[in-house]
């Protein structure tokens, strides 16, 4: 079983540059066994060509490692936080992709100004807050993904699994690591939308409720018909 976790978890991994999403060593996937409570992760500063299924670090949900020769992502306790408190996440997703990234430099969330963005994301994609001098100096990590956490606390991390860490870059989530990544795909692509979109029209832009919510409920949802069952 934990070798299809690795599996999953390097799939997910390889999915990054297969989309664009990363350049060199940035960004990371991780895949949970929940029953297990086992986290598999990407391991820190290997290239994405020498990668293999084996190499993903495999550790608990307190940060300790199980198995693996290699140590674990950096971002691992930022993936940790997420796991524990959203509690139907399968896959967690960093990049520092081009668009994405851009919003979350200048701290702005990614706003809703067409139905692609509404067939993901239940509003705008949200931006934490600055994370104080404290919180820089001790566990940075652990505190990015606490100040994710507290970011949702009136939010649906189902309805939006993405969010922008204020000058740092995205991270998405899904029910498994392989919708993480699809996530990570949409959120990059309404990003660079919603740049290109604010350029053409800076102000005045508005989008009408009830087409997010017929747009969103389409694909999500008990009365969802999108697609094929």
């Amino acid at each position: 079983m934990l070798t299809e976790l690795r599996r999953e978890a390097y799939e997910a991994n390889m999915g990054l540059p297969a989309h664009g999403l990363i350049h060199l060593n940035f960004g990371n996937a991780s895949a949970i066994d929940r029953h297990r409570g086992v986290v598999a992760i990407k391991p820190s500063g290997v290239d994405y060509d020498r990668l293999r299924p084996a190499d993903m670090v495999l550790v608990d949900l307190d940060g300790e490692r199980i198995e693996g020769r290699l140590r674990p992502s950096s971002d691992t306790p930022t993936h940790l936080e997420i796991y524990r408190e959203f509690g139907h996440v399968g896959g967690v997703v960093h990049t520092h992709s081009a668009y994405a990234t851009a919003f979350a430099q200048a701290g702005m969330p990614i706003p809703v100004l067409g139905t692609t963005h509404c067939d993901f994301f239940h509003g705008p994609v949200p931006v934490t807050r600055e994370l104080s001098k404290r919180e820089i100096a001790g566990s940075y990590e652990a505190e990015t993904g606490r100040v994710i956490v507290e970011r949702f606390s009136r939010l649906d991390p189902e309805g939006t699994p993405a969010v922008l860490v204020v000058r740092h870059g995205p991270f998405a989530w899904g029910r498994s690591a392989a919708e993480a990544v699809e996530n990570a795909v949409a959120l990059e692509f309404c990003a660079r939308l919603a740049a290109h979109t604010l350029r053409l029209r800076p102000s005045g832009l508005k989008f009408p409720a009830a087409l997010l919510e017929r747009h969103f409920n389409r694909k999500h949802g008990a009365g969802a018909y999108y697609g094929q069952k």
